[in-house]
């Protein structure tokens, strides 16, 4: 890589950090409630180091280097450079690295998924090693030195994650630089038929040509009833790997696990009612034993779990950084219940029956019964993973979920397991004071002047309607046409239903063993994160969804009032939002690097395609995009802008009911495609304007005499940030 693109991996300078307010929040409760919210706070936390493994073989000692830098000089950094002897500009800009650092937990973008490198010289980092002879000692001792810090110029395809063999890096398959992307999916189908979901485990080749999976459990050894596929531990593989074993390795981050297990087993002590205390237990099992078949149970618990006043999700759940889309990240959430905002969501929820007839499908296309789910605002306290979502998606289909794939918005939607949401239902929370944390003077570009002020007063609350429509309507709508075992349908495949598409009676379907994910691969998790936006887009439009959230009565269509103005702000926020999207597109590997942003990036094209100037892009000359904007016709969203984004809406959604992985991907690749005009004039000028994404100083709770917990917040700067951390002692 030559100096200009090492320079796009530069970290922010400086990073964005905002605190994330919860006090009002937290003393509310009881003292009990306190503590509940406590030890699953800490085991959230404990799980940090398993994070940082997961992202790359570096990133657990740079964690070391800087929290013991910290401890050194107690956060007086002035002192340490004074001792080491490095200038104010490289101080500054390994302290805006470090809090990018922790803000991912990982040096590797959490939203991206590509790697950052500091702004200041590798020598840098070697004088304040040898200023501190332990942090020193962190990097030695992991055979990490200065140059892990920084751009692989001779291997650029490591720059990002993915599977090994296109030249990527994947954590999730360690020390495995010759695994195959085919090896991964044969194991994949073996644990499939063996009933072992794999969102626990990570999985290593070994010299020999074997293979490992390896299980994240607080014992070395299955539990002595067997493990989730029983007794046997080892399992011959077929097919083209016939000849070669499969060995269930348990202990994976084996000191974290147990400590987990047991700070959820001290949260059970404290717990409102039978309902989470089983729930406790459940989590319990299964972190010591590394039984997901018992996470599947909390899960079955926690939806049952209705209007707690502490909210919680752990485990390991987003899958999107593995390659293949099966493996989950650890993540940990502890949150209070808004229950003014939570009104408004549950309005929603309740009108659900009478807005999923309004998309454009036929009831043959959807679920033969909507389950209404619990929809409430939450305000964290704990978040931790790769970074805080704006919203998110929870709950592990086993390889399958139909139509709930893990995201990242600022709402989630869990569980996961299909199955579960069949038989128990799902719950749909909203993150509101990660919606709210903004800071100072916050600059927002491509949006036009002329519409700026409108924009700002109504962003929050045009996101929160997006948000609500995304999660409940989007996620939660849609049914795969499925031959659910041999000669058996979930449809009349005798007389198949037709397509509004083509006109025709639809031809293909899912098989036995097939999922969702299964089918459409590497694409699913983008292209269903693109269906649920345009959900959200095309039922916007819908006065009477808006009159749920306070904006009008919902019988007067007046774009140009209150409510109005709150849809316009949406469509702009998604205009805007496309053109912001080619950063996480990589020139080097023409990669997109984050779901969300690809879907993004095709609604943009999709408003751009209506024509009839409904949305254009408006810049000083074909040359100069110093100023580019998006300019978006108001009079025209409620007819052209509509019907474009329901006639995209519709295609993504039959291909998908039907399994049509040959239209899907086809539609999903050109409306994703990055021209060259896209790629040398617009990206450019995105990257030159790039906002830095927030990190969030978060509060830590302290457990003192006589049960009591004691929230202790931080600033909002790059020296609170660390001091968090160092204070966390994970």
């Amino acid at each position: 890589m030559d100096e200009h693109s090492v320079s796009q991996y530069y970290a922010d300078q400086p990073p964005t950090v905002v605190s994330l307010a919860i006090k009002p929040h937290f003393e509310a409760l009881t003292d009990e409630q306190r503590l509940y919210a406590h030890f699953i706070s800490r085991a959230a936390f404990l799980g940090s180091r398993i994070v940082l493994r997961q992202v790359s073989p570096e990133s657990e000692a740079i964690f070391d280097f800087i929290i013991t830098l910290h401890k050194s000089c107690n956060g007086d950094w002035s002192k340490l450079q004074k001792e080491a002897g490095i200038g104010d500009e490289a101080l500054r800009s390994f302290l805006n690295y470090a809090t990018q650092f922790l803000g991912n937990l990982g040096n590797y973008k959490g939203f991206g998924d590509s790697k950052f490198i500091p702004r200041c010289p590798p020598e840098t980092i070697d004088t304040l090693a040898s200023a501190v002879p332990m942090a020193k000692e962190a990097l030695r001792k992991s055979k990490v030195d200065a140059a892990a810090f920084y751009a692989t110029t001779q291997q650029p395809a490591k720059m990002h994650l993915g599977f090994p063999d296109k030249g990527h890096l994947s954590t999730y398959y360690p020390d495995s630089p010759d695994i195959t992307q085919d090896e991964i999916e044969q194991i994949s189908t073996l644990m499939a038929e063996k009933k072992l979901l794999p969102e626990n485990t990570r999985l290593k080749k070994t010299a020999d040509g074997n293979f490992q999976l390896l299980i994240a459990s607080g014992l070395a050894k299955p539990p002595p009833e067997g493990g989730d596929a029983g007794p046997e531990t080892v399992f011959d593989l077929p097919g083209k790997l016939s000849g070669k074993k499969l060995e269930l390795v348990f202990g994976d981050h084996i000191e974290e696990m147990a400590k987990i297990a047991l700070h959820m087993k001290k949260a059970g002590l404290h717990a409102a009612n039978d309902t989470q205390k089983q729930m406790m237990d459940h989590y319990g099992k299964s972190f010591g034993s590394g039984s997901l078949n018992a996470f599947k149970e909390s899960q079955k618990l926690w939806v049952k779990d209705i209007g707690p006043m502490v909210e919680t999700n752990i485990g390991f759940i987003e899958t999107y950084r593995d390659p293949a889309n099966v493996r989950g990240e650890w993540e940990g959430l502890v949150a209070m219940v808004n229950k003014e905002r939570t009104q408004a969501f549950q309005k929603l929820v309740q009108s659900a029956p009478s807005m999923i007839p309004k998309l454009p499908w036929g009831s043959e296309f959807e679920k033969d019964k909507f389950s209404a789910p619990d929809f409430t605002s939450l305000e964290v306290l704990t978040f931790n993973g790769s970074g805080i979502p704006a919203g998110q998606n929870i709950t592990h289909p086993p390889l399958s979920s139909p139509f709930l794939i893990r995201t990242r918005s600022l709402g989630i939607n869990i569980p996961n397991y299909d199955d579960i949401r069949q038989t128990i239902g799902f719950k749909n929370v909203s993150l509101g004071n990660v919606l709210s944390a903004k800071a100072s003077n916050e600059p927002i570009p491509f949006i036009h002047p002329r519409d700026l002020d409108l924009y700002r007063n109504n962003r929050d609350q045009a996101f929160e309607v997006q948000v609500g429509i995304h999660e409940l309507l989007g996620h939660g709508t849609g049914k795969l046409l499925q031959e659910t075992s041999p000669g058996e349908y979930n449809f009349n495949h005798s007389n198949p239903p037709v397509s509004p598409v083509t006109n025709k009676p639809t031809s293909t379907y899912y098989k036995p063993g097939q999922t969702w994910s299964s089918v459409f691969g590497g694409i699913s998790a983008s292209y269903e994160e693109c269906r649920a936006e345009c959900v959200a887009m095309a039922l916007s439009c819908d006065f009477s969804i808006l009159a749920i959230f306070g904006l009008g009565d919902g019988t007067s269509e007046d774009i140009n009032g209150p409510a109005g103005d709150v849809l316009y702000a949406g469509y702009l926020s998604m205009a805007r939002a496309g053109v912001a999207a080619v950063e996480y597109w990589d020139p080097q590997t023409r990669k997109w690097g984050q779901a969300h942003m690809q879907a993004r990036f095709s609604i943009l094209k999709t408003f751009v395609d209506a024509g009839e100037g409904f949305c254009t892009l408006d810049h000083r000359t074909p040359d100069d995009l110093s100023d580019l904007s998006v300019r978006l016709d108001r009079g025209k969203i409620l007819t052209v802008g509509r019907r474009a984004v329901e006639a995209y809406l519709q295609k993504l959604h039959v291909y998908k009911c039907t399994a049509d992985v040959e239209a899907g991907r086809r539609l999903y690749e050109e409306m994703t495609d990055v021209d060259g005009w896209w790629e040398g004039k617009v990206r450019p000028e995105v990257m030159r304007r790039k906002v830095p994404r927030k990190v969030f100083v978060q509060a830590n709770t302290v457990e003192e005499e006589e049960g009591k917990v004691r929230l202790k917040e931080y600033e909002a700067t790059v020296e609170g940030m660390i001091r968090s951390w160092a204070e966390r002692d994970v």
